[in-house]
């Protein structure tokens, strides 16, 4: 019998994310100067950044090269973050390696083809409620979140809440 992915949860020190479709709803805005803008949640970005306070590895893993979703996530702390990758599989290698990271103790969530070959690889592949049917396939756990909506917020929340790390709101009795 499968694992539940919830016994995953415990043993998680790392959470890699895509941006477009997961920490975006994945549409842009183009302005008259040809800028592509996105939307952000400020949930998802609350979480990160409890996540990066309470110890934990958090990268972000992205085809895209925006300069603004570069800020917005360094001003949430995060020092990990790679734009423009043509090869996730091969920065998520070299990520591993670089800080002694197992791949069975890393949540990744992804919503489309780009993203497939790393989920195979980690110990919790995850998708927003609105990924691809083919991402949906291979992860473990799909949140009732859609990408850009709270499904980045659903997954961390989830790890912090069993490992106890929730900023002390969390109460087991309470489940």
């Amino acid at each position: 019998m499968e694992k539940s992915y919830k016994e995953y949860l415990e043993h998680i020190t790392t959470f890699i994310f895509d941006v477009d479709g997961v920490l975006t709803d994945g549409t842009v805005i183009i302005n008259t100067n040809g800028d592509l803008l996105r939307n952000m949640s400020i949930k998802d970005g609350y979480s990160l950044k409890t996540a990066v306070d309470q110890g934990f590895n958090v990268c972000v893993i992205s085809g895209g090269s925006n300069e603004g979703v570069r800020k917005r996530l360094e001003g949430l702390g995060l020092k990990d973050i790679f734009l423009g990758v043509s090869n996730k599989i091969e920065k998520f290698k070299s990520y591993l390696e670089s800080k002694g990271i197992k791949k069975e103790n890393v949540l990744f969530m992804g919503d489309d083809i780009p993203d497939f070959p790393v989920m195979k690889l980690v110990g919790l592949p995850c998708a927003p409620q609105d990924a691809v049917p083919e991402i949906k396939n291979i992860s473990k756990y799909v949140s009732h979140k859609k990408g850009g909506k709270g499904c980045v917020r659903d997954v961390i929340e989830q790890v912090l809440k069993v490992q106890g790390k929730w900023n002390g709101f969390y109460d087991a009795k309470y489940d």
